[in-house]
């Protein structure tokens, strides 16, 4: 069974219109009464909405058609049909709704990323005109109606761009999914093995004093990831709304200076807006002995360098006060 789905293309036909209605009054000492046929109700139309009770797109890796209902034919006694109920399909906050056209051609219908956005992704067609719509002057008894529109069927992408203010990223096993069940409220699978995460977790870090803000780990990044090594890129997308990147180096493995260039360098195949953003590098696992050495290593990469260890809890409230510093500058 998949639990998280952050990307799935689906088919969406709002609702046809209701046919237009030929018919005459039928009336006491009114042989040939005029037209009473009455218009057809307008198709239901297909909306996005941003919901607080989604979080994943997985409704729709299950269930990839959907139709809203169709207006109903128009009837006599002027009486119009009835209207096709619209069809409101509930989607995670961060999701960002996207046409596909004509040769695979995509067009971005809105970016739902406020809780109660919508967008109208296919609407619903017209009802067509009964008979009475016709009379005039020069026809008395017209015996024509229209059918109603088509409604629009489209193929649609969704794509969920996690909401988080900070991205903790780094290469698979450095310390993220530790790291945030330290600091949050989140619960992500720890193990002492690489890509123990397979997708990103959210949680809700609180400092007191009411200042508290969302933190996300991001599934290990490893060279060649742009290229479709270990989880790939699918994951970047989630680092694209944050405001602050943490990057987590585990100190007790060598080599730390190319194992944080490599990462940066997926970061800019991915998207050269991400090494623009303000970055806290952070040493991990410094209560274990081998890291010591690595420390010096790491400080010359830039002055904006902390060590932690979510063992033992050493450093990690200066990281968090340090992330906050940066949050109140962006």
């Amino acid at each position: 069974m998949v639990d998280f789905v952050d990307e799935v293309r689906i088919w969406v036909k709002a609702g046809d219109g209701g046919n237009g209605c030929i018919a005459f009054r039928r009336e006491k000492f009114v042989p040939k009464g005029g037209p009473s046929g009455g218009n057809g109700g307008r198709g239901g139309s297909i909306y996005f909405r941003a919901s607080a009770n989604t979080k994943t797109l997985r409704e729709f890796y299950y269930h990839r058609h959907f139709k809203a209902e169709s207006g109903k034919p128009g009837e006599g006694n002027n009486r119009t049909g009835a209207d096709g109920k619209d069809l409101i399909l509930n989607v995670p906050s961060g999701t960002v709704v996207i046409e596909i056209r004509e040769g695979e051609h995509e067009v971005i219908l809105a970016d739902l990323d406020k809780i109660g956005m919508e967008v109208i992704a296919a609407k619903g067609g017209k009802g067509g005109m009964g008979n009475a719509a016709f009379k005039s002057s020069t026809n008395q008894t017209p015996r024509v109606a229209t059918p109603g529109e088509k409604g629009e069927e489209k193929f649609i992408k969704l794509e969920l761009k996690l909401i988080a203010e900070v991205a903790i990223i780094g290469f698979p096993n450095a310390g993220k999914s530790t790291l945030l069940s330290k600091i949050s409220n989140a619960t992500p699978k720890i193990a002492d093995y690489p890509f123990t995460t397979l997708i990103p977790n959210l949680g809700v870090v609180e400092l007191g004093d009411g200042r508290q803000f969302v933190a996300a780990d991001v599934p290990g990044l490893i060279q060649g990831a742009s290229s479709g090594a270990g989880l790939g890129i699918k994951f970047l997308r989630h680092i694209e709304r944050t405001k602050v990147i943490i990057h987590l180096i585990d100190l007790s493995l060598p080599d730390v200076q190319n194992r944080y260039y490599s990462v940066r360098d997926e970061l800019g195949k991915y998207n050269e807006k991400l090494l623009d953003k303000p970055e806290i590098i952070v040493g991990t696992k410094i209560d274990i002995p081998e890291s010591k050495d690595n420390m010096e290593k790491l400080r010359e990469l830039a002055g904006n360098v902390l060590f932690i260890s979510s063992f033992t809890g050493e450093g990690i409230k200066d990281l968090l006060e340090g992330i906050w510093a940066l949050l109140k500058k962006t």
